[in-house]
């Protein structure tokens, strides 16, 4: 189960960190079909087909992982845009972590971020900073898959 908030960043230097300070890794992803959401992504050197089911903030998520070839191969099956961006994992209090995702081409100069919590309770009662922008988590235009039919 994958339980998390998402938030627009419209301002970089708005953040009390600098994200170039936090480890990175580039990801690209392409969607097989949207509705049930079949993602392929390169994560790195690392390759997955995932199966996410309906929802919003929470929703269950399957990975399998794939070999390059593997992955190359299905890429060419998307449908729509292939997104690509930029990943910082930032650590938070109370043992979370912020991945921010700073996305390139021509879906730049989006910049979203996203918290995963352990329960639903704890996504519900999160008293995000202000820094987080605006809490678009229950905005399907700001899903990746929905931004790869652009």
């Amino acid at each position: 189960m994958e339980i998390e908030r998402k938030y627009l960043i419209e301002d970089l230097t708005a953040l009390p960190f600098r994200p170039e300070d936090y480890p990175s890794r580039e990801i690209e992803q392409g969607y097989l079909c949207t509705d049930p959401v079949v993602r392929v992504r390169r994560d790195g050197s690392r390759y997955f087909l995932t199966y996410k089911s309906k929802g919003l903030m929470a929703r269950e998520e399957y990975n399998l992982p794939l070999t390059r070839d593997s992955y190359l191969h299905l890429r060419e099956k998307t449908d729509g845009r292939l997104i690509t961006k930029l990943r910082y994992v930032i650590p938070l209090d109370g043992g979370l972590s912020l991945e921010l995702d700073i996305f390139r081409g021509d879906l730049a100069p989006l910049i979203l971020a996203e918290i995963e919590f352990p329960d639903e309770e704890s996504a519900e009662n999160y008293q995000a900073p202000s820094w987080l922008g605006r809490d678009v988590t229950f905005t399907a235009e700001y899903h990746n898959s929905t931004l790869s039919m652009g």
